[in-house]
């Protein structure tokens, strides 16, 4: 029997959510043995106990046996909890599956990780590990190379996580040093530069930024399945960070991805089609604004 990667989970305050989670958890035969952490953070202020309360009551629950239960008393962020609790895991173990409460699993998905993960585990190339991958509606291999790092379910090594840079000001200038915007926003579909000027100006705290930035920094690819084996269950409006929206919803592959590939090089069908799904995305965002807009303007 193979070894199983080590697991870092994220919870804050959403009980049903992380209910979900657990349970598709438990659907994936690798968990049972999977060295497992789940970081509960601590709430903001009195106002967020309860909710706090009542994730942590649904961890109990429903953990696996062996699972490390770690709850702070303080609030990190999640920027704040995913580094630290990711940085430790790795510097324990070597290697860390990601998961955060708002995540639902297909029963393949941890064998994907886990095969990737020693696969791929001396390719200094590759310094991530997607489970999800966007409803691009194009054909794509079963598994393949993209620059950018998803963070809907992930996975490194300590070799590429020893290269996260915190310090968003510094991948800025590398940036624009190298005259490598349109490049660094995915040939120009998305604003990731702007994401990195708002992590410096405070307006967000992200980790997943940063951690797109720096595998940018060294030239590293993403491993993403074809069809995601992870689903985002966030957008429902109940997160910190996002609003509601179904633009990301998929459909989860429930078979094993049992083909990698051997060359290491981004996948130019899935450049492509990133880059069309981004242009329907924006259009139909645009044009649901205008509607919401008319309709205000209409009453």
């Amino acid at each position: 029997m193979s070894a199983a990667a080590p697991i870092a989970i994220f919870v804050y305050k959403r009980a049903a959510h992380a209910r979900r989670l657990l349970r598709s958890l438990a659907q994936n035969a690798p968990a049972a043995r999977s060295p497992i952490t789940i970081y509960c953070d601590g709430p903001r202020g009195a106002h967020e106990a309860d909710a706090v309360r009542e994730a942590r009551a649904a961890v109990r629950e429903l953990a696996p046996a062996h699972a490390r239960i770690v709850e702070r008393e303080r609030n990190l962020g999640l920027a704040g909890s995913i580094v630290a609790g990711v940085t430790e895991t790795i510097g324990a173990h070597g290697s860390a599956i990601v998961l955060e409460d708002d995540l639902e699993l297909s029963p393949a998905a941890l064998d994907y990780f886990n095969a990737a993960l020693e696969r791929y585990r001396d390719a200094e190339r590759v310094m991530h590990v997607a489970g999800y991958m966007y409803p691009v509606g194009r054909p794509l291999p079963e598994a393949f190379f993209y620059r950018e790092a998803t963070c809907y379910g992930w996975a490194t090594w300590a070799r590429a996580w020893r290269h996260f840079e915190p310090d968003a000001a510094r991948i800025r200038a590398a940036v624009l040093e190298r005259g490598a915007r349109r490049r660094f926003d995915v040939e120009g579909s998305i604003d990731f530069f702007g994401m990195l000027e708002a992590q410096i100006a405070g307006r967000v705290d992200s980790w997943a930024i940063r951690w797109y930035g720096s595998l940018w920094l060294q030239g590293g690819l993403a491993l993403h399945p074809g069809q995601s084996l992870v689903r985002n269950t966030g957008f429902d409006g109940s997160g910190e960070h996002s609003g509601a929206s179904a633009a990301w919803d998929v459909e989860l592959r429930v078979d094993p991805v049992t083909r990698f590939p051997a060359l290491i090089e981004e996948h130019p069908g899935a450049l492509a089609a990133m880059r069309a799904y981004r242009r329907r995305v924006a259009w139909a965002q645009r044009l649901e604004s205008a509607q919401r807009a008319w309709r205000r303007w209409t009453r």
